[in-house]
């Protein structure tokens, strides 16, 4: 068994932007030369979250709508009264989507639907440079 591992880093603009890391982790992962096993990626930031989904304008304004209807951004939250930084909500969604997947590694190539990427979606009130950790176990 082989365990190798990487970072990637990103600047996100925040307030629920999305950015498709899809095709930057399936170039790092091939590096590695690890053909069977699982790849798992990990987000360590509690305002921003990794998921899949299909990248099109259409279904990413449709999770920002979403998100805005579950954790509205202009309610109060116990958060922002303790640390006056108005991102209460950045935290609930972030907690809602997860902060790592696992992704099996079949014949080194990532078993991702046809239309599945990988994105990180930034909840934070600003831009943030953020930091995803990669775990790749196999053979």
């Amino acid at each position: 068994m082989i365990v190798d591992g990487f970072s990637l880093e990103l600047d996100t603009k925040g307030n629920g932007d999305v950015l498709n890391i899809n095709d930057m982790l399936v170039e790092r992962v091939s590096q590695t030369g690890i053909s069977n096993g699982i790849v798992v990626v990990f987000c360590p930031s509690s305002t921003s979250a990794l998921t899949t989904i299909e990248y099109e304008s259409g279904c990413i304004q449709d999770l920002k709508s979403f998100f805005e209807r579950v954790t509205p951004s202009d309610m109060e939250y116990k958060h922002n009264q303790r640390w006056g930084d108005g991102n209460g909500f950045s935290h609930l969604r972030a907690a809602l989507l997860g902060a790592s997947l696992t992704i099996p590694l079949r014949n080194g190539k990532l078993t991702l639907g046809t239309w599945q990427q990988v994105v990180l979606v930034d909840f934070d009130n600003r831009p943030r440079r953020r930091e995803m950790v990669v775990q790749i176990i196999g053979e």
